[in-house]
């Protein structure tokens, strides 16, 4: 008989892989060039302004801009559509 100790369960048995940086530029949308999925597997926040927001659709840091729906509008695919809000973009993992 094995004189094993059991699993301690408060400590994970692999470490978890490292997240992935966050790009510049960023969109939830499949079709846009800035779809980027492996990051987005991940929860990520966003502080525009100072003010956590959960709404954001596209981000921009170096251009300073968020986009987010406007309402319940939507186009003429079935997409939101957005408006362009300037302001101090921080994103990161939650």
């Amino acid at each position: 008989m094995p004189s094993e100790t059991p699993p301690d369960p408060d400590r994970p048995a692999t470490e978890p892989a490292p997240l992935p940086p966050l790009p510049d530029r960023l969109s939830t949308d499949p079709a846009s060039p800035h779809h980027v999925a492996e990051v987005l597997e991940h929860p990520i926040g966003i502080r525009f302004n100072d003010r956590e927001r959960s709404d954001v659709e596209e981000y921009c840091i170096s251009e300073g801009w968020v986009k987010v729906a406007a309402g319940k509008t939507r186009d003429r695919k079935g997409q939101p559509l957005l408006i362009k809000l300037k302001g101090k973009v921080e994103p990161f993992y939650r």
